[in-house]
């Protein structure tokens, strides 16, 4: 038996949740379902369910297998499309990861006409500050900011993104504008929780961990829109990306200060299991993502 037609028959008893549905689904008995899924068992030589009467669970090696399995399958679509398939005719669905913020405030407009472009691609979103593992969760892609530590994984460059340091107008009339980091009122700051001190040697960031370390900042939240928003009304200053805080520097409703301490711009990278063959659907979507963004995305113009 082939054994590509029995990991196709595996995952098909996973997804379909029985041997019956499967077989309804793969249109073929029982017994044959059964006897492709012992085989696969004994070239494995480990378990892959436990069965019940009504219900079946995967095992470990179950799991593992899984996992092993549709990366296979997915690598033998992929060796088809790159042989043949035009972009027109990309599809699949694909399983992406990305920044709240950055998603709701500027990629559904990309997504959106991404799909219109290719309308047979569907998309599965994930919105998640934290780094998620991609082969673990089973991701196709996953968006990230920053500086990229060393992984097996393939990093992509989608655009550059520029921090900025900014407070009200109202904050600045009443404390005064802050002439050099050293004189950034501890108490006053509002803190992105997944900020990463380490990264950057500039002073404004040395001055913030600083700060930090001398007096708890007088909010920190895991999302720079509240932290945004609070700046707005006067209770502190933050740093963010320009991407949350362009529309309120543009309407007067935060200021940027500090312009000469900011740190080094950042980037937004899409990063991907590393594979010999890239799926149609993946390339053609990174590809958008690079020309729907720039190096010089549109909040920035």
């Amino acid at each position: 038996m082939d054994r590509i037609d029995l990991l196709k028959t595996f995952v098909v008893v996973v997804n379909e949740g029985s041997f019956t549905n499967a077989a309804s689904k793969l249109d073929m008995s029982n017994q044959l379902v059964s006897k492709y899924i012992n085989q696969l068992e004994k070239r494995l030589d480990a378990r892959l369910f436990n069965r019940t009467t009504r219900k079946i669970h995967l095992t470990e090696a179950g799991y593992q297998c899984l996992q092993h399995a549709n990366h296979i399958l997915e690598s033998v679509n992929d060796m088809e499309g790159q042989l043949g398939l035009l972009n027109s005719q990309v599809k699949g669905t694909l399983r992406i990861s990305a920044p709240v913020s950055f998603s709701t405030l500027h990629l559904s407009d990309c997504i959106g006409q991404f799909q219109t472009q290719y309308p047979d691609v569907s998309i599965n979103l994930q919105l998640n500050d934290r780094k998620v593992d991609v082969v673990e969760e089973g991701l196709d892609v996953a968006l990230r900011a920053g500086v990229l530590s060393n992984s097996s994984l393939i990093a992509k460059k989608v655009t550059t993104i520029k921090l900025a340091v900014c407070a009200s107008p109202q904050y600045l009339k009443k404390y005064g504008t802050p002439k050099h980091p050293r004189e950034l009122r501890p108490a006053h700051y509002l803190e992105y929780a997944h900020v990463n001190y380490d990264n950057d040697k500039s002073e404004l960031i040395q001055a913030l961990r600083t700060n930090a370390q001398k007096h708890a900042p007088r909010l920190t939240a895991n999302n720079g829109e509240v932290l945004a928003d609070v700046a707005k009304h006067g209770e502190g200053y933050v740093l963010q990306p320009t991407f949350i805080v362009s529309k309120a520097l543009q309407s007067g409703e935060l200021v940027s200060i500090l312009e000469n301490y900011v740190p080094q711009s950042i980037s937004l990278y899409a990063v991907y299991p590393h594979r010999k063959l890239v799926s149609s659907k993946l390339k053609v979507f990174i590809d958008f993502l690079c020309e729907f963004f720039d190096d010089t995305p549109h909040w920035d113009r």
